[in-house]
């Protein structure tokens, strides 16, 4: 991230980055849509039923006032501590990035003839653009469609940093006015 920031500054150019922190991705993704994902992406049935059978009937407990709660059964996330799960979220990740900007390319450029639009990594995405309707455009596109998967944006932890604009705006997501 450096370099591209670096880079901007080199060729004196805008760059507007909407750094988005997703609430609990972890525990959040809904199993519906990733079976589905995992299929799409050519998983062979057995493996995706046995990936599936690994979370059926996930049951946790809570110590709450020195006491451990009854069993309740656990319906979405991945599990922790998994080395699946990180691959497992990526997936959703990654179908909530091309869905969702599959026609809103404004990105920064990279080299001569490529453009670089979004840095994911784990639960944390970074959305470049040269302009502030730029990013909002992507972040609008973004949001709904992260929410399809039960992933929501934590809004206290996303962060949108500008390196040389001339002047301060501001970005609009799901009635929240964020500063710039």
């Amino acid at each position: 991230m450096q370099i591209i920031v670096e880079q901007s500054v080199e060729w004196n150019s805008s760059l507007h980055i909407n750094f988005i922190d997703y609430e609990k991705a972890f525990d959040s993704v809904d199993w519906r849509r990733l079976w589905k994902l995992l299929q799409h992406h050519g998983v062979l049935e057995k493996t995706v039923i046995s990936i599936r059978n690994s979370y059926d009937r996930i049951q946790c407990k809570v110590v709450h006032g020195g006491q451990l709660t009854d069993a309740f059964q656990v319906r979405t996330g991945v599990r922790q501590g998994c080395l699946l799960s990180p691959f497992l979220l990526l997936l959703v990740v990654d179908w909530v990035m091309k869905t969702s900007t599959f026609e809103v390319k404004h990105g920064t450029q990279w080299t001569a003839k490529n453009q670089l639009h979004d840095f994911d990594f784990a639960d944390d995405l970074a959305l470049l653009s040269h302009t502030n309707e730029q990013v909002q455009m992507k972040t609008a596109s973004v949001a709904p469609t992260s929410a399809s998967v039960a992933l929501n944006i934590h809004k206290g932890k996303s962060k949108i940093p500008k390196y040389k604009t001339k002047k301060l705006n501001q970005l609009h997501l799901i009635a929240k006015l964020w500063k710039m």
